[in-house]
């Protein structure tokens, strides 16, 4: 039987999407807490067995994919942490959606003082009238709705973002669909607001901010709420996760059950969603702006046990327990544009350099991939853009074969007479693709590499 060009890449691509980097044990060290004013300590990495060339590699993908900040903590310790450009560790930044996380632990904070229940509806807070639904069905959306994303309102309007009755519309019972709806997750400030009966920032600073020594602060935007601060700040909070709400002796959440159901499926319908909070190593996904359900897991590359707080154009907080890892990047969009879609593919990139860190990385099973792909998932009929990873030399595409889910050929494009040193490759995916995942097969004259692809 011949073996068509597809044929070995879809294996590729099946061996990416179900394997994970293998956890490593948990650190008997005591968790690290840093101090509101002073030094964080540090761990070098070469006490993790991590080399200079491969960290090289990580902050040269990291450069040229428009990051102004990196930062990764272990067991608490600053391991590697780099400010690009004019960026500095004084510089304030957006987290966009990965305020999400921030807002979802404030609620849980807010039912553990008792002034309030998941099961509440939202017009005991927000008054009635707040959306265009009947009375019934506005009753019917309760808090837990907003921190699962199935309100089940109407994601399809003009602007997803505006708040208003007006475009706040029916669209689905609520708990039967989920949908990535900004909305009604920017009404919940309005929910800890009417609830704790003063201002958000002030009870989140009340509450564990200044606790803990973040230094940021929620600010109205258009119809959207947006947490503003440095680098730090983000790891600060991304560490208070990784503790599960405790911080150096204080316990912070003391609701031990709101912070799992926090970081674990919230619902059925998309498994990889706790509260306001990604989860990755789940059997299936949804992805923002999409109704289409893929298979496996958020992140192959990243643990399995990751859970994250991530933003458009790439703002993330990755939380590892098994590793006992924090990992933060804020930035641009990769490729000049962004979606909260593109988050997740651009992550899972990430992960493949954090992986080759170790000096042993050379053996590691996962390889090492010479492009980058984006925006990933995307919509039929779209542009898609095929980098180099890094430095490593030349690999000027010859062929791309588009492959189905089966290693069927679906199509071809070549580029014979593409510039030799040309880094950068722009494909028009055709506008009939269903929606599902795929795999692009890329050759050089040297190299043949295959990348999974989502089309929603």
């Amino acid at each position: 039987m011949k073996t068509t060009p597809c044929f070995t890449a879809a294996w590729i691509a099946i061996i990416a999407l179900t394997a994970f980097i293998a956890p490593q044990k948990a650190s008997a060290q005591t968790t690290y807490f840093p101090p509101n004013t002073g030094t964080w300590e540090t761990t070098s990495p070469q006490s993790l067995g991590w080399c200079d060339a491969n960290i090289d590699s990580l902050y040269n993908y990291l450069n040229q994919k428009n990051t102004k900040a990196f930062i990764i903590l272990k067991d608490g310790k600053i391991v590697l942490e780099k400010y690009f450009g004019n960026f500095t560790q004084d510089s304030i930044w957006y987290w966009a959606s990965a305020g999400k996380t921030l807002t979802a632990f404030t609620v849980g904070l807010a039912q553990q003082d008792g002034l309030l229940k998941l099961s509440d509806a939202s017009s005991k807070y927000l008054g009635t009238g707040w959306s265009s639904l009947s009375s019934a069905r506005e009753d019917s959306i309760k808090i837990w709705h907003h921190l699962t994303m199935t309100t089940g309102l109407n994601d399809a309007g003009a602007d997803p973002d505006c708040t208003l009755p007006a475009c706040l519309t029916y669209k689905a019972a609520a708990g039967t669909r989920w949908a990535y709806h900004n909305a009604p997750y920017t009404l919940l400030d309005q929910v800890i607001e009417g609830a704790t009966g003063g201002n958000l920032n002030l009870y989140m600073a009340k509450k564990f901010t200044t606790t803990i020594g973040m230094k940021g602060l929620f600010v109205k935007t258009g119809y959207l709420n947006v947490y503003f601060s440095n680098a730090r700040t983000m790891a600060r909070f991304g560490l208070l996760l990784l503790n599960k709400g405790k911080w150096n002796g204080t316990t912070i959440m003391s609701d031990t059950q709101y912070f799992r159901e926090q970081t674990n499926s919230s619902q059925t319908i998309n498994p990889s969603y706790g509260y306001l909070t990604w989860l990755n190593g789940k059997s299936a996904f949804m992805a923002p702006g999409s109704q289409f359900r893929f298979p496996g897991s958020l992140n192959p590359n990243a643990p399995a046990d990751m859970y994250c707080a991530w933003g458009k154009n790439g703002q993330y907080i990755n939380v590892v327990p098994s590793q006992k890892l924090v990992l933060i990047r804020m930035g641009n969009a990769p490729g000049g544009t962004g979606s909260a879609s593109m988050a997740v593919g651009f992550n899972d990139v990430i992960w493949t350099f954090v992986n080759r860190l170790p000096c042993s990385s050379a053996t590691h099973t996962i390889p090492a991939n010479h492009f980058t792909l984006y925006p990933n998932p995307v919509k039929a009929g779209s542009n898609i853009t095929l980098q180099t990873a890094n430095n490593e030399g030349n690999h000027a595409i010859s062929s791309v074969f588009l492959c189905d889910a089966m290693g069927r050929s679906l199509g071809q494009w070549t580029f014979s007479n593409q510039d030799k040193n040309a880094n950068t490759t722009h494909i028009a995916l055709p506008e009939t693709l269903p929606s599902g995942a795929y795999t692009l097969r890329i050759e050089t004259q040297n190299h043949t590499e295959a990348l999974p692809l989502i089309v929603h």
